[in-house]
């Protein structure tokens, strides 16, 4: 079995990027029905308000040290990106908002098994629809869409359920060397980062399939640069 762990962020660019690269990749893969995906979470912007109240290229600006006009040529880059792979990324809407408890959410959801849907729905929401992650009646309504229970829900977002795995898996991306996201280590050997194109996963899914007999995790090169957000930017 190929355990892959992924940690991301509902709010990270090239997340939603990544992740659609990688889940066409994996879908092609031929060994992935004997391949485990395990999403772990993380916080490019902890800090972050439960409430947009400044538009999206002054909150964006205050948070990466630019100006606001830095800013929109950022969200114009990111959607032309997005565009490449299918994604329409609407920053005009966008809510920056915290993400803490849309990771909780996503954390009951993995008890399900309904964890890779939810993510898609979030990024999703924030990314195309300007819908805030932050609102508990968002996530009830975007969960129930996924096929989770709403009583169910409620009771996560009104208690501190799966706060304590949250936090840990976030602590857990400095362990094994996660300085920017999306970040997928697979068998806890080798580690990708960023979001790499359609054909390096699928090479690298066959390559670590062969190879994952290696103790030590290395980063796997490739020609180009992955796009990767971290805690002060989303590099280009």
């Amino acid at each position: 079995m190929l355990k892959i762990e992924l940690w991301s962020d509902f709010s990270c660019p090239f997340c939603y990027i990544g992740k659609t690269r990688f889940d066409q990749a994996l879908k092609e893969f031929k060994h992935k029905d004997q391949t485990e995906v395990i999403y772990k979470a993380y916080m490019l912007n902890p800090n972050a308000s439960k409430e947009m109240t400044e538009s999206p290229e002054v909150a964006f600006a205050k948070s990466h040290n630019m100006t606001p006009e830095q800013a929109k040529e950022r969200f114009k880059m990111f959607t032309a990106a997005a565009k490449e792979v299918g994604l329409v990324y609407n920053y005009d809407i966008m809510q920056m908002t915290n993400t803490f408890d849309a990771h909780r959410v996503a954390k009951y959801a993995n008890t399900l098994g309904l964890e890779a849907k939810l993510t898609t729905r979030f990024m999703k929401a924030y990314f195309s629809e300007g819908l805030n992650l932050a609102d508990f009646d968002t996530l009830i309504k975007l969960s129930k869409e996924i096929g989770l229970d709403e009583t169910e829900v409620k009771e996560v977002l009104n208690s501190d359920k799966f706060k304590d795995i949250v936090n840990q898996q976030i602590s857990e991306a400095r362990q094994v060397g996660v300085q920017g996201v999306p970040f997928f280590v697979l068998d806890r050997k080798f580690g990708i980062s960023g979001a790499q194109q359609l054909d390096y996963f699928k090479q690298a899914l066959d390559y670590v399939w062969n190879e994952n007999h290696k103790e030590e995790l290395k980063t796997l090169e490739s020609e180009e640069k992955g796009h990767v957000c971290n805690d002060e930017t989303c590099e280009i």
